[in-house]
């Protein structure tokens, strides 16, 4: 590893096997980051570390299970399905103090995905604030972007990504992973607001099956400003 990397946050991914869980631990990898890819067992998690290398090589990638990838990353990435959100924060939330955790989950009910189905606390996001209790900074974004297009490492990523987050710090931390992992990310302010990208999501899914669209995506428009 060299100084430039060595000096990059260490990222884990919980639910690093999964399609999303991969195409971040792709595009992280291949941005120079160390990446840890956790699945329920590191066994499981090794297979598609094995993979991922030939997509990236040289790449920094590491096999783990849940616990071993939260001990050991500065950045943890939640991107399990919601049936089994509430069991991943348990098992990662005693190796999560001070770091960023980054929660990517939409609380989908299948069958009926493409109709917005929040839990009473409002948002997943908001659920994962609470089971921190305060260890970790919560930051909530990769709703709205397709896997498959993640995972398509010579093509760019056709849309933005929304970054929510209490802290503006944390935020701006995460803004810069996902710039720097060739997409264009916005700060969308507190994490209250992350019910509109878990909502949106549904949304999206919806046109995707209506207009046959292959992973439609957000687009923010009009030119920033400093």
């Amino acid at each position: 590893m060299d100084n430039a990397q060595s000096q990059l946050p260490i990222i884990g991914v919980i639910g690093g096997t999964g399609a999303l869980g991969q195409g971040i631990a792709l595009r992280a990898a291949a941005a120079g980051y160390p990446v840890l890819v956790g699945s329920r067992s590191a066994e499981r998690a090794q297979g598609a570390v094995e993979e991922m290398r030939q997509a990236v090589p040289g790449s920094t990638l590491s096999a783990h299970d849940y616990e071993s990838a939260a001990a050991a990353a500065d950045i943890v990435i939640l991107a399990v399905p919601y049936a089994a959100h509430g069991e991943a924060l348990r098992v990662i939330a005693p190796h999560m103090a001070g770091k960023i955790l980054v929660d990517t989950t939409v609380p989908l009910v299948p069958p009926a995905v493409a109709r917005v189905q929040l839990p009473s606390e409002g948002s997943a996001a908001q659920q994962s604030r609470a089971a921190m209790d305060g260890k970790a900074k919560v930051v909530a974004a990769f709703h709205n972007v397709a896997a498959a297009k993640l995972s398509k490492l010579d093509q760019p990523v056709d849309c933005d990504v929304l970054v929510f987050g209490d802290d503006k710090e944390a935020r701006e931390v995460i803004v810069t992973l996902i710039d720097n992992m060739q997409m264009k990310a916005w700060h969308a302010g507190s994490l209250d607001n992350a019910v509109v990208g878990e909502a949106l999501t549904s949304t999206l899914i919806f046109i995707n099956k209506t207009y046959k669209i292959a992973g439609a995506g957000i687009r923010i428009t009009g030119e920033a400003r400093a």
